[in-house]
């Protein structure tokens, strides 16, 4: 018969090992939400009109086989734009865009609510962070032939 110290010991390391298994999954879960699209030069000229604005979007992505609340997350520009999530779920292996301008929350689209443009032109670096504040990912560009950048 083990010692009543030996039980505690075998319980604590059955403890410890439960929570290691809970926190990856956390991680895993923050860790599966990508910036996937920048769209950061709208078509026509940059006069801030609102259809314009809307048409500039950072897109993310979930792979994981779950669905992910995204209330909290936020999203940075270099110039220290920010966008915080309000209470969103994205479903498994979907996307949401966060456009710049204004327009009403719906599946897959959100809006910055912003009355001028947050993607430079010439480049810019989008940053990721979780609820908890912790960076989940980044995607640069700079100006080339193109109007947005794959992540």
């Amino acid at each position: 018969m083990r010692s009543r110290a030996a039980r505690l010991s075998a319980v604590a390391a059955v403890a410890g090992c439960a929570v290691a298994l809970l926190i990856p999954g956390q991680a895993q879960a923050a860790g599966a939400i990508q910036l996937y699209k920048i769209y950061y030069d709208s078509p026509g000229s940059d006069r801030g009109g609102n259809t314009s604005l809307n048409a500039e979007y950072v897109q993310l992505r979930n792979t994981s086989r779950s669905a992910v609340q995204l209330k909290g997350f936020t999203i940075r520009d270099n110039a220290g734009y920010t966008y915080t999530f309000p209470s969103y779920k994205i479903s498994a292996g979907k996307t949401v865009k966060v456009h710049t301008g204004k327009g009403t929350k719906s599946a897959g689209h959100v809006y910055w609510g912003r009355g001028w443009y947050v993607w430079n032109n010439t480049g810019d670096k989008a940053r990721l962070y979780n609820a908890g504040g912790s960076q989940v990912d980044t995607c640069s560009y700079s100006s080339g032939k193109s109007a947005y950048k794959m992540c």
